[in-house]
């Protein structure tokens, strides 16, 4: 049975560490769920992850809710929050129309989306049609030539005071959670205390409810450039490039495949096919 938005909340009122992560594929959705993760974002940094793609800006709802599928049918108790991509939602009908896609076509729970003064209606609309939200406010991506670049959020009086309002108009409007993204860990702080639902930092500092990383940052996927707001916890690159060099070896001198990875035969109908 699914961890329910509820019990999310409540772990805010206890004093418990919230712990998510990014997932864009059935086998990594998996681990997760069987770990005990009780948020899992398919969020829309696949495009830049496993699409290939320079920003989120150009993912398309259709590759989210194919990848949303995926994580959906490896999952069984984690929440499946769908990422809403750039221009998805940028009025209440089309929201409403993409927000359900999410939940009857991908199988997802809730849906998430940035923005946030600017978008309170956008999420209670959402929200009064019984889906889930979860905000996003600091460093959006999906804005990220209107920021000019991802830099720090909430650094000057005026920039601390709207991401305060931000976070108090997501609340109000019935969110859930609120991602607060590369947030200065002060304010970051100041927001989880004033605000009764979660905050989940992501280069916001310990002190908000709880924290989300992209999982190919945490398992050191990507060696040329690892974010200053993630830690390796793995360096699966490396070992990877280790295995395939090997494989290639073996295959060209002739090591692999042994007996062991190959399947025998009655040898008399060779004979019987030669004659």
């Amino acid at each position: 049975m699914r961890i329910s938005i509820n019990e999310i909340k409540d772990m805010k009122q206890k004093g418990e560490k919230i712990t998510m992560l990014t997932a864009y594929d059935y086998i990594t959705a998996g681990i997760i769920d069987e770990v005990g993760v009780p948020l899992t974002l398919v969020g829309d940094s696949l495009g830049m992850v496993v699409l290939g793609y320079p920003s989120t800006i150009p993912v398309t709802i259709d590759e989210m809710l194919h990848h949303t599928k995926a994580v959906v049918r490896g999952t069984g108790r984690t929440i499946v929050i769908g990422d809403m991509p750039f221009m998805t939602y940028s009025n209440i009908s089309d929201a409403q129309r993409n927000a359900a896609r999410f939940i009857q076509e991908a199988g997802a729970q809730t849906v998430k989306l940035e923005g946030g003064v600017n978008m309170a209606e956008t999420v209670r609309s959402i929200v009064s049609c019984g889906i889930p939200v979860m905000g996003h406010i600091g460093l959006t991506p999906q804005s990220i030539n209107q920021l000019g670049g991802f830099k720090v959020q909430g650094k000057s009086d005026e920039a601390a005071a709207r991401l305060l309002e931000d976070a108090r108009a997501l609340e109000q409007a019935g969110a859930f959670a609120v991602v607060l993204e590369t947030v200065p860990a002060p304010l970051a702080t100041l927001i989880t205390r004033t605000i009764s639902i979660p905050t989940i930092g992501i280069g916001a500092g310990v002190g908000c409810d709880g924290q989300v990383q992209v999982i190919s940052d945490i398992l050191g996927l990507f060696t040329d450039f690892v974010p200053k707001h993630a830690k390796q916890y793995a360096r699966l690159a490396e070992a990877s490039r280790a295995a395939i060099t090997e494989y290639v070896r073996e295959v060209k001198d002739g090591t692999f495949p042994t007996e062991q990875q190959s399947f025998s035969m009655d040898e008399s109908i060779l004979d019987r096919l030669t004659k």
